[in-house]
């Protein structure tokens, strides 16, 4: 085909694509027949017309176009795949296949292709592959099209494949390792009991997205357990004072602000709904690593037990430790937190039904009293669908597996960047 091709000739292609665009394929015919007699070796135009005589049922026209199509430009994937069709509406099952290989090879992320090898190895009778090809067509297919009441149907067939298989593979994946875990508590096993509902689709693979401050190599744990914090003890021992200073303030209502201040000029993004907004509000004991003294004064016990645990100390920066209060109705958005240096820690202390916070894909109910530890840095969420406030003490925590020298090289890590950027720059709450 010409690679400059004349005006003509491409305002012919243009208002032929606007019409199959359009869903008016008669009208596009004519103009595509046009854009063929003009230039015999015009790849695009070939697959078109062959593509409309498969749809006619004229195979015989229709595996002209698309070996021509497909001897000008060997790259055209979707030429391949209605070759593909053909060979199969042919019976020629061997040679159907070889053509939608060769189509996904040259475009894997096209959801037609997928399909195309879905249907083929189901009518082969082999289920569990068309499974996998079922399950790239609704990855690569559009969400808007998925949504399209002519797509309903092969929609829903294709969940249903890939639902089967992947319970079949979860059946056949437990049932290989039954014998292992025999014997093994859930918490000794858990990280691989994680891994078989990756693999079956249960579960997705959690990341950390570390906004400022990346710290590579370490695990990307959503929620931790208490029980391996030597010091979550102490801390919790000390509720029933936490909760009573609580309480103080909420008498005194004041002291409380929006969690959610975006500086003048700066885009609001997710948070605008609850920005300057008490919806979600904060009484600080310390921010960006001072302690707020008119503020921590009143709430003694609740310092004393913070000191208990190993709190994040960055000049400038950290310690941040507040008590976090929900208004009914409020949710928190999806997002993600500054620096996988640190842990998030929740002391839980008014906790109506209908409140949950979400990390990742594991749903966490606070219980009043008892620590949550959380990496934000991974996608997290917070709800209260209650009809009263829900509050919880936050803190930040050095990550655990962070040694003494890498704690201090955050440190000064974190201080070049305030150098180099200057103080004004948002490095977020490290």
């Amino acid at each position: 085909m010409d690679t400059h091709p004349s005006p003509h000739l491409a305002a012919l292609v243009a208002e032929a694509e606007t019409l199959t665009r359009h869903g008016r394929p008669q009208e596009a015919r004519g103009l595509w027949e046009k854009v063929v007699a003009l230039d015999p070796t015009h790849s695009t135009a070939l697959n078109q017309l062959g593509t409309q005589a498969l749809g006619r049922g004229d195979l015989a026209l229709a595996r002209s176009y698309l070996e021509r199509a497909v001897a000008s430009d060997p790259r055209l994937a979707m030429a391949h795949a209605s070759l593909s069709r053909l060979h199969a509406i042919g019976g020629d099952l061997e040679r159907a296949l070889a053509s939608i290989d060769t189509a996904i090879q040259i475009d894997p992320s096209a959801w037609v292709p997928q399909m195309e090898k879905a249907r083929l190895l189901e009518q082969t009778g082999q289920a569990r592959a068309a499974g996998l090809h079922w399950g790239n067509t609704l990855t690569y297919m559009p969400e808007a099209l998925q949504q399209q009441a002519h797509m309903q149907q092969l929609v829903l067939h294709a969940q249903a494949a890939v639902k089967r298989t992947r319970d079949e593979l979860a059946a056949h994946l437990e049932d290989s390792v039954a014998t292992l875990l025999q014997g093994h508590d859930r918490r000794e096993t858990e990280r691989m009991r994680h891994s078989l509902d990756i693999l079956s689709g249960r579960r997705s693979f959690v990341v950390a997205k570390p906004l400022t401050l990346p710290i590579p190599r370490l695990p990307a744990i959503p929620i931790f357990h208490r029980e391996d914090f030597d010091w979550a003890p102490e801390v919790e021992a000390a509720f029933p004072d936490v909760l009573a200073e609580l309480h103080a303030l909420l008498e005194r209502d004041e002291g409380f602000e929006p969690y959610v201040q975006t500086p003048e000029g700066e885009p609001q993004g997710q948070f605008a709904p609850l920005d300057r907004n008490l919806d979600w509000g904060a009484y600080f004991l310390w921010k960006h690593g001072r302690r707020i003294g008119h503020q921590a004064d009143r709430c003694p016990k609740t310092e004393a037990a913070l000191a208990r645990a190993p709190q994040m100390k960055v000049p400038g920066r950290a310690p941040v430790s507040f008590f976090s209060a929900l208004k009914p109705g409020v949710h928190i958005p999806p997002h993600h937190g500054a620096t996988n240096a640190r842990l998030t820690v929740h002391l839980p202390l008014i906790v109506p039904p209908d409140c949950a916070l979400r990390v990742g894909e594991e749903i966490h109910v606070w219980e009043p009293g008892k620590l949550v530890m959380f990496d934000d840095t991974i996608r997290h969420e917070a709800w209260n669908h209650s009809d009263r406030l829900r509050v919880v003490l936050i803190f930040d925590v050095w990550h655990p597996l962070l040694t003494p020298l890498e704690r201090d090289l955050v440190v000064r890590i974190t201080a070049g960047l305030t150098g180099f950027y200057g103080d004004s720059a948002d490095l977020g709450e490290l």
